[in-house]
């Protein structure tokens, strides 16, 4: 049986391939309406464009966790939980305002690729 923190490092891994999807989606928008890009370009986008900003709480949520993973002097079991939790109120859209909601729910209908991994996620996240 796979312990939280096993399952958090799982979790953590599909949430960044989640994440790569729907920046992928949300790239091919943008090009659609803007044109080409560059791969810089459309990073400063993702970093500065408010109608992108709904795809930060899944990179900060990658980050959190990997800073948890790389402390030196380990970590909790109730940080391991705390971001399990947070996962699970991200892909279930628990607590989202309607923005970050809406937008997530829109890139599942258009992407069948990120629909299989929020599905796999949300497995997983319900298993623990």
């Amino acid at each position: 049986m796979m312990n939280k923190a096993e399952s958090l490092k799982k979790s953590r891994d599909l949430l960044l391939k989640l994440h790569k999807a729907l920046v992928d989606f949300e790239r091919e928008s943008y090009v659609s309406f803007n044109g080409q890009v560059t791969p810089g370009q459309f990073l400063n986008q993702l970093l500065d464009n408010p109608g992108l900003s709904w795809l930060r709480k899944f990179s900060t949520l990658i980050v959190d966790i990997d800073e948890m993973f790389a402390q030196k002097d380990g970590f909790t079991d109730a940080a391991v939980e705390a971001h399990l939790s947070t996962a699970k109120r991200l892909v279930l859209m628990d607590e989202s305002e309607g923005d970050f909601k809406s937008k997530y729910q829109m890139a599942l209908q258009g992407d069948a690729d990120a629909a299989s991994l929020h599905a796999e996620l949300k497995r997983e996240l319900e298993s623990k």
